[in-house]
């Protein structure tokens, strides 16, 4: 019965042709309905922007001047999008809405591979009716691609590494170490060193447990040391050659400087907190745990399964599974910086133990814990009550403010949006659909699952395109707005006392346009040739007209204050 596929769409090219098209309507449209968000994916779009105005696309620059921070291969992907749609939000992000499609299709063969045709299509729609998961595929962040190559590239491993793959012929063995490493390096074009820590601690991991579970001898070790030493070679050197590529033509640019560069930003991102992403440890986990709904809950009992199992195939997956998990939760709870999206890797190998789970529920292996039912219950609910809450808090803001002590979050719930009562349909539709799956977790498991997977996604999608633009609204649509009604005009635009990168994106910043002297401490005190206008937070008021006397209050609006500091006349 394990074997038996979900009754609908028996043929896995069906299937798959499914998931294509479920990808394409959840992740494609309506793209650009809403403004690329500060830093991360406006900061990502500007560095492809400037690409494409330098047709310099072997350095990543901000403001025109390099950015070591982050190698080029998915600003290769926007520049690519953006030549062909436009600069715009919708080109920025249309790299990780194609992901998406292809992530579901990859998920689904994946699990076909490593277990069977159940498996496979549990794994692709526990990602795609689940909330973080589902959400980054409709972003402009680095993440969705690095992850992407980061799991293909262990997966090719896996087929090395797993003692069920051992009677493969050496050229398979070698192919697979090669395409492993392709996928690695690829990875290590799109978000650096990071990549090659990651893979070495989830392996190591992987190796640590099995061997203190199986505890074979010390010939057998050896032997198999020797087994994998060349073909690991193999893969390093593969990695290496794809992620040369780029790396020796910018070494020959700018020296061996690039490589400090980026070995000097991931230590500050280990050991320095980025201001505003000071988190407690144990941040990343609870991100997981809840944002990953409802697929977080359903892996929970599976997560503690025993580490001993008949089918070896199953627990040693297991263990590679729960390295990768660990692995990432662990490392990114030991980074200061800590951001959602940083731990967003550890998706996959948690989505792969959910859908093993639900593999045994449909083929009644197991029988759904009364626990279980109730933390997606609980969890559930919670979601749909701040779906209802966002719009009757827009409608009712008034009756709000006065209770905020705020003024920055008072300006931005001041802005006047269109809110209707219609707008929480969405809220109650789910909370409808979280309480009846609920109640037919214990009698109809699968369906309840199904009910909630699909609705899930759908209020999503639903919420995405019609609530999110009204939040962004409140939140910094009027200095976009601002940022924009200056673009091509020959003055100077800065933010004071906030980082922000639309000062650049929405700006349009035009090459050559600041001068080499520039910075803050000129634009403010110094005498400049251009008019220029200066964004703060409204709270902040006081901080631009103490360090700038002749600037002028232009407007206070939406938790912004814009002021303008006129140019020295020039003389005749």
């Amino acid at each position: 019965m394990e074997h038996r596929p979900i009754k609908y769409l028996e043929s896995p090219l069906q299937f798959s042709l499914l998931l294509l098209l479920l990808g394409l309507l959840l992740f494609l449209p309506y793209l650009g309905s809403v403004h690329l968000f500060d830093w991360d994916e406006i900061n990502f779009a500007e560095s492809a922007r400037e690409m494409i105005l330098t047709q310099n696309f072997h350095t990543v620059q901000v403001a025109f001047k390099a950015f070591w921070e982050k190698p080029p291969l998915f600003f290769w992907l926007q520049s690519l999008s953006m030549h062909l749609f436009g600069i715009n939000e919708m080109a920025a992000r249309l790299p990780n809405a194609l992901f998406g499609c292809m992530s579901l299709f990859t998920l689904y063969h994946i699990g076909r591979n490593w277990h069977n045709e159940n498996t496979g299509r549990w794994w692709a729609m526990l990602y795609m009716g689940s909330f973080l998961p589902h959400l980054y595929f409709k972003s402009g962040i680095i993440d969705p691609v690095f992850n992407y190559f980061i799991f293909v590239s262990l997966f090719f491993l896996s087929k090395v590494l797993l003692p069920s793959t051992q009677q493969q012929t050496t050229q398979m063995r070698f192919l697979y170490w090669i395409m492993g490493g392709a996928m690695a390096g690829l990875a290590l074009l799109t978000k650096g060193p990071v990549a090659l820590l990651l893979l070495c601690l989830s392996i190591g991991s992987y190796w640590t447990v099995r061997y203190y579970y199986e505890r074979p001898a010390v010939q057998h070790i050896a032997q198999q040391i020797q087994q994998q030493l060349l073909p690991c070679i193999a893969a390093l050197l593969t990695m290496l050659l794809v992620a040369s590529l780029w790396v020796i033509s910018e070494i020959q640019q700018h020296g061996t400087n690039v490589l400090f560069q980026f070995i000097e930003y991931q230590i500050r991102l280990f050991s320095t907190p980025d201001a505003g992403h000071q988190q407690p440890f144990y941040y990343h986990w609870v991100v997981v745990l809840i944002g990953c709904f409802p697929l977080s809950i359903l892996a929970l009992p599976q997560c503690f399964q025993p580490k001993h199992t008949p089918d070896t195939n199953d627990r040693h997956l297991h263990w590679l599974m729960m390295s990768l998990l660990l692995v990432v939760l662990v490392v990114f709870s030991i980074v200061k910086t800590k951001i959602v999206h940083y731990s967003s890797l550890s998706y996959f190998p948690l989505s792969y133990i959910a859908a093993r789970h639900c593999a045994a529920l449909y083929s009644q292996k197991v029988k759904m814990r009364r626990a279980t039912q109730i933390m997606i219950a609980a969890i559930g609910t919670v979601f749909a009550l701040l779906l209802i809450a966002v719009p009757l808090v827009g409608m009712y803001k008034n009756a709000i403010i006065p209770y905020i002590k705020d003024p920055f979050a008072v300006g931005n719930l001041s802005v006047e949006v269109p809110w209707y009562a219609t707008d929480a349909i969405i809220g109650v539709a789910y909370l409808v659909a979280v309480w009846v799956a609920s109640v037919q977790l214990k009698t109809k498991t699968v369906g309840a699952i199904q009910l909630l997977l699909a609705t899930t996604a759908i209020t999503l999608f639903t919420f995405t395109t019609h609530i999110v633009p009204k939040i962004e609204a409140h939140s910094q649509r009027t200095f976009i707005d601002f940022c924009r009604s200056k673009a091509g005009q020959d003055v100077y635009i800065e933010t004071v006392g906030f980082k922000s990168y639309a000062k650049y994106f929405y700006f349009q910043l035009p090459p050559n346009h600041l001068p080499p002297n520039y910075s803050d401490e000129w634009l403010l005190t110094d005498k400049i040739d251009k008019d220029a206008y200066l964004i703060t937070k409204t709270h902040r008021k006081k901080l631009v007209t103490e360090i700038c006397p002749n600037a002028v209050l232009l407007e206070d609006k939406g938790g912004f204050a814009f002021f303008v500091r006129k140019a020295a006349p020039r003389m005749p």
